[in-house]
């Protein structure tokens, strides 16, 4: 667990049975709210990276940007967008797959540099469905995705790894 994990957790909003009966949403929008807590995050994110084969960060829609895009900003790397389906202008790369409660394409455009590595950032990693499907996407788009990371990892959902190793985060539940 991360030293600020205790921190982070007393500012994520808890609400049950949203999106449907039965899901605890777990709420980070105060946590994005506290401007410590964002910087906090930022410096975090950054110490659990190696940031010499990084060349961008991949934001999954929508607050996966979020992240990408400071960490983005701070390291001095680029910024790809992972859009949600009809989002971006053609030619795009697309990969459907389900959600805990439904189905969703992402859609990203094709590699413009050859072999670009990435890192795939995202609030929160429950069943894996998103991840692994942006992952692949990545891949199918020609970036060598070369680590993944999540704010919150719902431990008790998925066991999913990348590279043999637990998901990246800074909270677990």
């Amino acid at each position: 667990m991360h030293s600020n994990s205790d921190f982070y957790k007393s500012l994520i909003k808890e609400t049950p049975d949203f999106p449907i009966p039965g899901v605890l949403f777990r709420d980070v929008s105060p946590l994005l709210q506290n401007a410590e807590a964002l910087q906090k995050i930022i410096i975090d994110f950054s110490k659990i990276i190696k940031l010499d084969h990084v060349d961008a960060f991949v934001g999954i829609e929508s607050r996966g940007f979020i992240f990408a895009s400071l960490l983005a900003a701070k390291l001095n790397k680029g910024f790809i967008p992972l859009r949600k389906a009809g989002k971006l202008p053609q030619p795009t790369i697309k990969r459907s797959y389900k959600l805990e409660y439904g189905e969703a394409t992402l859609e990203m455009a094709p590699a413009s540099l050859a072999k670009a590595r990435v890192i795939i950032c995202d609030d929160v990693l429950a069943t894996g469905g998103t991840l692994r499907a942006s992952q692949e996407l990545c891949e199918a788009a020609g970036y060598q995705v070369e680590d993944i990371l999540v704010l919150i990892n719902l431990t008790f959902l998925n066991q999913m790894a990348f590279r043999d190793q637990p998901i990246k985060s800074l909270i677990q539940y």
